[in-house]
Protein backbone atom coordinates (compact mmCIF):
# COMPACT_ATOMS: atom_id res chain seq x y z
CA UNK A 1 0.00 0.00 0.00
CA UNK A 2 1.49 3.34 -1.03
CA UNK A 3 1.78 5.86 1.94
CA UNK A 4 2.71 9.23 2.84
CA UNK A 5 4.58 9.50 7.00
CA UNK A 6 2.57 6.34 7.81
CA UNK A 7 -0.79 7.29 6.40
CA UNK A 8 -2.18 5.47 3.31
CA UNK A 9 -3.31 7.07 0.44
CA UNK A 10 -7.04 7.45 -0.89
CA UNK A 11 -9.66 9.59 -2.27
CA UNK A 12 -12.72 10.52 -0.92
CA UNK A 13 -16.05 12.11 -2.28
CA UNK A 14 -15.07 16.25 -2.89
CA UNK A 15 -18.35 16.79 -1.53
CA UNK A 16 -18.91 15.10 1.37
CA UNK A 17 -15.32 13.56 2.38
CA UNK A 18 -16.49 10.51 2.22
CA UNK A 19 -13.73 7.71 1.23
CA UNK A 20 -14.47 6.26 -2.09
CA UNK A 21 -10.70 4.72 -3.39
CA UNK A 22 -7.98 3.54 -2.54
CA UNK A 23 -4.84 4.51 -4.08
CA UNK A 24 -3.51 1.39 -4.22
CA UNK A 25 -6.95 0.62 -6.14
CA UNK A 26 -5.76 3.12 -8.89
CA UNK A 27 -5.00 1.50 -12.45
CA UNK A 28 -5.17 4.04 -14.77
CA UNK A 29 -5.83 8.35 -15.05
CA UNK A 30 -6.48 7.77 -18.72
CA UNK A 31 -10.33 7.87 -18.72
CA UNK A 32 -12.63 10.57 -19.75
CA UNK A 33 -16.17 11.79 -18.44
CA UNK A 34 -18.91 14.14 -18.48
CA UNK A 35 -16.47 16.48 -16.50
CA UNK A 36 -13.38 15.62 -18.14
CA UNK A 37 -10.17 13.56 -16.23
CA UNK A 38 -11.85 10.25 -14.67
CA UNK A 39 -9.43 7.18 -12.73
CA UNK A 40 -10.15 3.90 -13.24
CA UNK A 41 -10.33 1.75 -9.90
CA UNK A 42 -10.35 -1.50 -9.27
CA UNK A 43 -12.11 -1.37 -6.16
CA UNK A 44 -14.44 0.93 -4.86
CA UNK A 45 -16.03 1.36 -1.50
CA UNK A 46 -19.17 3.89 0.21
CA UNK A 47 -20.87 3.99 -3.05
CA UNK A 48 -24.39 3.20 -4.04
CA UNK A 49 -24.65 1.36 -7.78
CA UNK A 50 -27.29 2.55 -9.42
CA UNK A 51 -29.28 0.85 -12.41
CA UNK A 52 -27.49 -1.09 -15.33
CA UNK A 53 -28.15 0.60 -18.49
CA UNK A 54 -26.60 -0.12 -21.76
CA UNK A 55 -24.43 2.75 -23.29
CA UNK A 56 -22.54 3.65 -26.28
CA UNK A 57 -19.34 4.96 -24.90
CA UNK A 58 -15.77 6.23 -26.76
CA UNK A 59 -14.74 3.00 -26.93
CA UNK A 60 -17.32 0.70 -27.55
CA UNK A 61 -20.61 -0.62 -26.74
CA UNK A 62 -21.03 -1.48 -22.67
CA UNK A 63 -23.44 -2.17 -19.85
CA UNK A 64 -23.06 0.68 -17.46
CA UNK A 65 -24.21 1.53 -14.03
CA UNK A 66 -23.85 4.80 -12.05
CA UNK A 67 -21.78 5.20 -9.32
CA UNK A 68 -22.88 7.73 -6.03
CA UNK A 69 -21.74 8.30 -2.83
CA UNK A 70 -23.07 6.81 -0.22
CA UNK A 71 -23.42 9.88 2.21
CA UNK A 72 -24.04 12.58 0.30
CA UNK A 73 -25.60 10.83 -2.89
CA UNK A 74 -23.19 13.14 -5.18
CA UNK A 75 -22.98 11.06 -8.72
CA UNK A 76 -19.50 9.78 -9.40
CA UNK A 77 -19.06 8.07 -12.30
CA UNK A 78 -19.79 4.55 -13.46
CA UNK A 79 -19.67 1.00 -12.91
CA UNK A 80 -18.45 -1.59 -15.93
CA UNK A 81 -21.36 -3.98 -15.71
CA UNK A 82 -20.56 -5.72 -19.20
CA UNK A 83 -18.57 -4.98 -22.23
CA UNK A 84 -19.56 -6.22 -25.63
CA UNK A 85 -16.49 -6.34 -27.73
CA UNK A 86 -13.60 -8.83 -26.48
CA UNK A 87 -10.93 -6.17 -26.58
CA UNK A 88 -12.69 -3.83 -23.50
CA UNK A 89 -13.76 -7.06 -21.35
CA UNK A 90 -11.06 -6.34 -18.80
CA UNK A 91 -13.20 -2.97 -17.75
CA UNK A 92 -15.83 -5.34 -16.87
CA UNK A 93 -16.19 -4.90 -12.63
CA UNK A 94 -14.03 -2.05 -12.76
CA UNK A 95 -14.67 1.62 -11.40
CA UNK A 96 -14.47 4.83 -13.43
CA UNK A 97 -14.43 8.09 -10.84
CA UNK A 98 -14.65 11.41 -12.17
CA UNK A 99 -11.59 13.23 -10.21
CA UNK A 100 -13.24 16.42 -10.79
CA UNK A 101 -15.65 14.76 -7.86
CA UNK A 102 -12.51 13.33 -5.60
CA UNK A 103 -9.93 14.42 -3.63
CA UNK A 104 -6.71 12.97 -2.51
CA UNK A 105 -6.55 12.47 1.16
CA UNK A 106 -3.62 11.16 4.01
CA UNK A 107 -5.63 11.45 7.03
CA UNK A 108 -5.65 8.50 9.03
CA UNK A 109 -8.43 6.09 9.73
CA UNK A 110 -8.65 7.07 13.21
CA UNK A 111 -8.49 11.23 11.97
CA UNK A 112 -11.63 9.74 9.42
CA UNK A 113 -13.78 8.21 12.54
CA UNK A 114 -13.44 11.21 14.33
CA UNK A 115 -14.96 13.48 12.00
CA UNK A 116 -18.50 11.02 12.21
Amino acid sequence: MEETAGNPLYYSCRNCRNPVALHEDLLSKDFLAKSGQAYMFQHAMNIIVGAKEDRQLITGYYTIAKIFCSKCSEEMGWTYVRAFEALNKFKEGKYIVEKAKISKNTETKRDLDSEN
